[in-house]
């Protein structure tokens, strides 16, 4: 057995069901390995970043592991976005590249990253941007090293690993020996039941004492697959329920007791139930830049802040715990529960203020679509259990407010890394992993032509994406930014092709959309295809995301806006 199939075989071992790269000669027996896999479905990307990035949504839902893989030298570097995205959002990822022949190591020969001689290197590359990177040393390691990978990229928080695979590996004559099974074999992360009672202590004190508890889940608690315990915990205790913008749909915002997303994007019902809460219980959120309103400083001033998660790090970064637990988030929430029920008895319902961000109104600029309606008519269409993905850009936002997502759906933003083009790429990978459920991507036109001709391969393979682009000719954030920072903008306007007429050039399914009655007619349509669809919604340049920089609301934030310009 040679090197690459013995590295599929070991994909194939623990349920790997794709495998996304790009061609190149030091790639090319891993390439062979793939086509002669039964259960691994190979999907040749047209460029390797998109590769990486459509590993990250293979996994983001499924519990699985992502693979991609490249050849040595550029197409290897061409992995690093996915793999820092994969390590910025908690995704276990596994990337395979090549490496040059190392017998000619030094010498600058093609592709060669050893660090020597003035050649990158690419060994630490692959070391700052994944858990931990390995260079494949024997063929007699191959299965011990995949099995330490894989099980490094589920353990504890899960991220990304990475196997170099030098090309004299792959020659004719080397082979594996000592073939076994390659097993999964990843401890869960428990709570400690000592600090599951002191907590709940905490928490039966503060019922009893009619102090105001909110619950704060981020992506998390999504991911665990909490949702059923986090709904038992909120309806049993009456506990408000806030969500970050990941954490949308960990149960029904359309529920009674679920208030909104709190962020700088958010909701004013969720600020209200921040603001006025005594206790606030985090379970698997990370508490980042745009959940805390730029980490903001007094942000639980008078507060009591618990925070269940699964990585040690996350308790000592802004905001340092009054109470931490270490734990995944569902065997936390479940333990949590189960250990208040003996300590609490029938509580009153609690006392919401209304949800408010379907009653708001949209006031009309312009002719063209307004993001938000565009938002809140995908949200109504959405099928049950459809994954919903933003990418990077001021889409995210509108989506984040005026969807509401029932049970069973998932929204997912760019991460704190940033990508542009994550998710449009991504999606692709999570309809691979989950062909029964429909996958949307919102996305910009700005991140769309940074890398839609991916469209070409959802079309050879018939993967039935929903692209629907937020078509406004301009880099909207960066031209708000530099309009508050600077006062002016710059640089930010471009110009778009038909990308309707692209996507039917493609082969794919093309529409062109200018009012919220063409838009659902596409879209009612795109659903019922089954086939890749992309939607160019022209919307107005004139609509700006709800956001404010203060939990206090937006009125508080303009004043704190305008007291820092003068104090300036």
């Amino acid at each position: 057995m040679k090197v690459y199939e013995a590295i599929v075989k070991g994909l194939e071992d623990i349920g790997v069901g794709a495998a996304f790269g790009g061609a190149g000669e030091n790639a090319s027996g891993l390439m062979l390995a793939l086509e002669d896999s039964e259960r691994i479905r190979p999907v040749i990307t047209r460029h390797e970043q998109a590769a990486s990035f459509m590993a990250c949504g293979y996994a983001m839902y499924s519990g699985n592991l992502g693979f991609c893989f490249a050849t040595s030298g550029p197409g290897a570097f061409n992995l690093f976005s996915g793999l820092a995205m994969a390590l910025a959002d908690s995704t276990p990822v596994l990337a395979v590249s090549g490496y040059a022949n190392r017998r000619w190591q030094g010498w600058g020969s093609l592709n060669e990253t050893s660090g020597m001689s003035g050649t990158p290197d690419s060994q630490a590359m692959f070391a700052a941007t994944t858990k931990k990177s390995y260079l494949l040393g024997d063929a007699a390691d191959t299965f011990d090293v995949l099995e330490e990978a894989v099980n490094i990229a589920f353990e504890g928080r899960p991220g990304p690993v990475h196997i170099h695979v030098p090309g004299d590996l792959s020659e004719r004559g080397v082979e594996v020996s000592g073939i076994r099974p390659v097993r999964l074999d990843v401890a869960p992360v428990l709570p400690d039941p000592v600090r599951v009672e002191e907590i709940a202590t905490v928490l039966a004190q503060a019922v009893a004492r009619r102090e105001r508890v909110v619950v704060l889940a981020g992506f998390g608690a999504v991911r665990s697959g909490a949702g059923a315990e986090v709904k038992r915990l909120v309806e049993r205790f009456q506990f408000p329920l806030l969500t970050t913008l990941d954490g949308k749909g960990i149960i029904s915002e359309g529920h009674p007791l679920s208030l909104g997303v709190f962020a700088d994007s958010g909701h004013a019902s969720a600020w209200k139930a921040f603001r006025d809460a005594d206790v606030v219980l985090c379970v698997g959120n990370s508490l980042n830049q745009h959940a805390t309103f730029d980490y903001r400083e007094d942000l639980f001033d008078g507060k009591l802040l618990i925070h269940i998660n699964i990585s040690e790090t996350e308790f000592h970064k802004a905001y340092k715990p009054d109470h931490a637990l270490l734990s995944d988030a569902r065997p936390a929430v479940a333990a949590l529960v189960e250990a208040l029920e003996r300590k609490v008895g029938e509580v009153p319902p609690a006392e919401v203020r209304g949800r408010d961000w379907e009653a708001r109104r949209i006031v009309h600029l312009t002719g063209q679509i307004h993001p938000g309606e565009l938002a809140q008519a995908i949200g109504r269409m959405l099928p049950p259990r459809a994954i919903l993905l933003a990418d990077a850009g001021a889409h995210a936002p509108w989506l984040g407010y005026y969807v509401e997502l029932e049970e069973g759906q998932n929204f997912r933003k760019s991460g704190s890394f940033g990508a542009m083009a994550g998710h449009v790429n991504g999606a692709i990978g999570a309809k691979i992993a989950h062909p029964d459920r429909t996958v949307v991507v919102g996305c910009g036109d700005g991140c769309y032509a940074m890398s839609g001709f991916e469209l070409m391969t959802a079309v050879e393979h018939r993967i039935p994406v929903i692209w629907v682009v937020f078509n406004d000719g301009e880099f909207k954030l960066i031209k708000l930014h530099q309009l508050s920072t600077y006062g002016k903008s710059a640089l930010t306007d471009f110009q778009n092709p038909d990308f309707a007429a692209y996507a039917r050039l493609c082969g794919a399914d093309g529409h062109s959309v200018r009012t919220l009655e063409e838009f659902e007619d596409a879209f009612r349509s795109a659903l019922s295809s089954g086939r890749p669809t992309v939607i160019d919604a022209h919307i107005t340049r004139w609509a700006v995301p709800h956001y404010s920089p203060s939990p206090e609301g937006v009125i508080a934030g303009l004043v704190e806006a305008v007291e820092d310009r003068l104090r300036g």
